[in-house]
């Protein structure tokens, strides 16, 4: 098997049980029925077996873990994928959590009737035994709390959050419009971002964390006033939550509603906006938004605006409605995504066809160099002041790469590769991806590509050429290349050879 050769070079590439009556509306009120339709198109309601969720995500594996808190939140969310079909989400609640299953089922199948472009829709459930499981529609670009608060290339710009109020706004909106007002916890955890960008509310909230659970689990300083008094979450306590998701948008930090109204009514409105924004905002909008902010979080429930209210005052708001949400996020579009593998993924696999370079790079760390084996056969004479001066080289290369410093890290390994004493692959998969960290998918593709002529089957340089290809907007390409790398892995696991 030779190296990979791509249109860059001018020369060709080689080589659920039980459904359940759901009312389906979707986001423009026609009703929606049977499996997905089209790009959109949401599944009929199901009840799922216990058997196909835990096949779906590993055995519920902690490399498929998607909660904040990981396997330490009482509640687990994890991604899975169902047997040649979608992914999904599956949130596994502690045992005894709903003791009840008929009760469970029936909070499950009310939430499961609805069905919104604004929503991650909750498309099924599982009862079996004291396992009690939802399953919902994934959402692959992370959380409004990653982009807001840890995010890595660059902010949301000012309409992109203009765009994630409003759409969620018409989220709680149309919830409310069919009878189900209440909504637990809502923070920016609870707002996902679509294969295409778009902002989406997630189901789970629609439900509590168990039958005499707790419907807020975030810090007391932002939980509404009267459920403090209470212990009863109420329409108007959601609004209080909605205004704080929004001084969280307008600022790019999770700052106290008491705090955060003080300098409202000081008028220091400007020393909340998110500096990274530098200024890229209209101060007429935010102002807007403050004082909308500032309705929702009043100290009296019945001073809070309603959803309707909601909508109407962010809607006129709406800028660049002309630009796709992936334009604006930096992500690719969906229809560009490289198909549905033909051969199961493993963690990197997996991490290559969501394009999560973050997941590749702690994948690569973790791996380290154990891949080199049996690679360099050196002499004795080889090993000169300019082989330490050289392994010194990588060494330093290898600590900028596990701080993410990939600037210094391309110019260590560069130092590596040109003496050309010792050949790595994994030096130039680690190259390659800090090349795409930099926006360079076309070194990137390189580098993907000289690892495979130093390790002809490494599974690893075809997935990483996989990831540069479809930076490169050839899908096709990316596609092959995806399935190519799942074939050698599973050729190599079944060999004994480990992955």
């Amino acid at each position: 098997m030779g190296c990979f050769q791509s249109s860059l070079t001018n020369a060709p590439l080689s080589s659920s049980k039980r459904p359940a009556p759901a009312a389906a509306v979707n986001g423009t009120g026609s009703s929606a029925s049977g499996d997905a339709v089209g790009n959109g198109g949401v599944p009929n309601f199901s009840e799922f077996s216990y058997s196909d969720l835990k096949a779906a995500t590993n055995n519920f594996s902690s490399e498929f873990i998607k909660s904040g808190s990981g396997e330490k939140a009482p509640n687990v969310v994890y991604r899975g994928r169902l047997q040649k079909e979608r992914w999904i989400a599956v949130k596994k609640f502690s045992k005894m959590a709903w003791p009840d299953p008929k009760q469970f089922a029936e909070e499950a199948k009310g939430v499961g009737r609805l069905r919104h472009k604004r929503l991650a829709n909750l498309i099924g459930y599982c009862c079996d035994g004291d396992e009690r499981l939802l399953v919902a529609e994934y959402m692959p670009n992370d959380t409004l709390a990653k982009h807001l608060f840890h995010w890595e290339n660059q902010t949301l710009e000012w309409a992109m959050r203009l765009r994630v109020a409003l759409y969620i706004a018409e989220a709680l909106d149309y919830c409310s419009s069919e009878g189900r007002p209440l909504y637990h916890d809502l923070n920016t955890y609870r707002v996902l971002f679509d294969e295409n960008g778009d902002p989406r509310l997630s189901c789970f909230g629609l439900m509590k964390n168990s039958r005499d659970g707790k419907s807020y689990s975030t810090n007391l300083a932002y939980t509404p006033p009267e459920y403090l008094r209470n212990g009863r979450v109420t329409p108007e306590s959601v609004i209080f939550s909605f205004g704080t998701v929004l001084l969280d948008l307008l600022s790019g930090k999770h700052i106290p509603p008491s705090h955060a109204l003080d300098m409202i009514q000081g008028q220091n409105i400007l020393l909340l906006k998110d500096s990274h924004l530098e200024g890229n905002f209209s101060t007429d909008e935010a102002t807007s938004v403050f004082n909308l902010a500032s309705q929702c979080l009043q100290y009296e429930p019945r001073d809070r605006p309603n959803t309707k209210d909601l909508v109407g005052k962010l809607a006129p708001l709406q800028n660049k409605t002309d630009v796709p949400s992936y334009d604006m996020m930096g992500i690719s579009k969906h229809e560009d995504a490289p198909a549905t593998p033909q051969h199961p993924l493993s963690p990197m696999g997996d991490a290559c066809a969501r394009l999560d370079l973050t997941a590749i790079h702690q994948i690569l760390v973790m791996t380290h160099y154990k891949d080199d084996e049996g690679t360099n056969e050196l002499s004795f004479q080889e090993w000169t002041q300019q082989m330490r001066d050289i392994l010194d080289a990588r060494k330093r290369g290898d600590l900028a790469f596990r701080d993410k410093d990939f600037r210094s890290a391309i110019d260590c390994y560069s130092q590596f590769i040109d003496v050309g004493t010792m050949v790595s692959p994994t030096v130039f998969a680690r190259r390659s991806l800090c090349h795409l960290f930099s926006d360079q998918p076309d070194a990137a593709l390189r580098d993907a590509m000289q690892a495979q002529c130093v390790y002809p089957d490494w599974s690893t340089a075809f997935y990483l050429q996989s990831v540069a290809l479809s930076k490169l907007n050839m899908q096709k390409d990316a596609a092959d290349m995806l399935n190519e790398a799942a074939q050698l892995e599973e050729k190599r696991q079944r060999s004994g050879k480990g992955s």
